[in-house]
């Protein structure tokens, strides 16, 4: 029995996604067209491959072994059909996603020498989940994401750890009795990317073991403009290492403590599942080779 290739494209659409209108948005086509390839691949098959609920599409253990068997064959396939009339395959951008912070200040200075050899590159910032979804959606071809992504359509490896770090500009930093404890800190102003304080929160609880109950003088929703304030004089913020080690090293800022096991964040690196075209894996490479030194 010859199947329809593109039946199995919605089919593999609705897998990755979990939903007939994000399928039928990454194909290009009308809901019902969608839904119609689906019942038709069923009907063929004669058997159920997804069930209809209120929040999406959820495979069946059929749906699973056939998603197995033909992802990578299409996703090959998608490779190798944009072709231009002379037979060259034309450059292809690879789109990759991740934090803005850590983007600017690690990634695209290890990619900046693959211009050179004719790599393109065009980049979206965001949160991990939205990039994760867009990743899966084929709207992005590699997301640096700072969880560890659950999604069956989409695999990561380990990029990077960043280390958090409690820092001060020298004139707290002098204004403090040390060692610094939660108690001594109530008397300086918090500066956080976020009105919930995560990095805060998170440093209090595995410091100090304790919660954090105050609330931020200031909250700049990028840790440049964090930073930027700490080093003026602003107050008390936790930042990663990486974005803050120069600041340390000329003493703009000071790290108010270094214990013994910080608090450390895994990043990822993560792509669909299948195969990635020569230019996603050479930015891949890349990246997970450098990773390793920040």
């Amino acid at each position: 029995m010859a199947i329809s290739l593109d039946l199995l494209r919605a089919f593999l659409a609705v897998y990755r996604t979990g939903s007939v209108t994000r399928a039928a948005s990454l194909l290009g086509l009308a809901q019902p067209t969608v839904t119609g390839q689906i019942r038709s691949l069923e009907a063929d098959l004669a058997q159920a491959l997804f069930e209809r609920r209120p929040r999406g599409m959820v495979p069946t253990p059929a749906a699973d072994g056939l998603a197995r068997r033909v992802a990578g064959p299409l996703d090959a396939l998608e490779e190798v059909v944009d072709v231009d009339p002379t037979g060259e395959t034309p450059p292809r951008a690879v789109h990759l996603g991740g934090p803005t912070e850590l983007v600017c200040a690690r990634v695209l200075p290890e990619l900046a020498d693959l211009l050179g050899s004719g790599a393109q590159l065009r980049v979206r910032f965001g949160l991990a989940d939205e990039l994760l979804t867009a990743l899966a959606d084929r709207r992005l071809d590699l997301v640096v994401s700072t969880v560890r992504p659950r999604r069956r359509d989409v695999v990561a490896e380990p990029l990077c750890d960043e280390e958090f770090v409690l820092v001060a500009a020298p004139a707290w930093a002098q204004r403090l009795d040390h060692p610094v404890s939660p108690r001594t800190l109530s008397r300086v102003p918090l500066i956080a990317y976020a009105e919930e304080l995560p990095i805060l929160r998170r440093y209090w609880r595995s410091v100090f073991e304790t919660r954090l109950t105050e609330v931020p003088a200031l909250v700049a929703p990028d840790l440049r403009g964090v930073l930027a304030a700490v080093e003026a004089g602003g107050g008390v913020s936790v930042l990663p290492r990486y974005l803050c080690a120069g600041a340390l090293a000329s003493g703009s800022v000071i790290a108010l403590l270094e214990p013994e096991l910080p608090p450390i964040n895994t990043l990822y690196l993560a792509t669909r599942a299948g195969p990635v075209s020569r230019a996603v894996a050479a930015v891949r490479s890349r990246l997970l080779l450098r990773g390793r030194l920040w």
